[in-house]
């Protein structure tokens, strides 16, 4: 699902940037994208309407939605790898910190 929500930025962000009613337009897509006759439809950047992207002679490369997909897919990775670090580091911090606390002082053994 969190794919699929990220996959919706282009057309969120295209149907904003023509001025478009964003919700009705992405709820538009999604409909136009559970049948097979609506394979092509996507939108138009320059009215903020779903149209046919084949009847509108509209083409995206292959190339660059896999490269999207790729970098999209790092990233992510990438982040979770930095929180997974940050949150290693947070447990160390805590874990020193509770052992110096339990550990008596010097001053007050003598």
């Amino acid at each position: 699902m969190i794919v699929a929500s990220a996959f919706e930025v282009i057309p969120r962000t295209l149907a904003q940037n023509s001025g478009a009613d964003v919700v009705r337009q992405l709820t538009k897509l999604r409909q136009n994208h559970s049948t097979p006759k609506g394979v092509y439809m996507g939108i138009d950047g320059t009215t903020g309407e779903v149209v046919d992207m084949k009847e509108a002679n509209i083409w995206d490369p292959a190339a660059v939605k896999i490269q999207t997909i790729k970098t999209a897919i790092e990233v992510s990775c990438m982040l979770l790898r930095i929180d997974d670090i940050v949150s290693g580091i947070k447990k160390e911090k805590s874990a020193k910190g509770q052992s110096q606390m339990e550990q008596p002082d010097a001053e007050t053994v003598q």
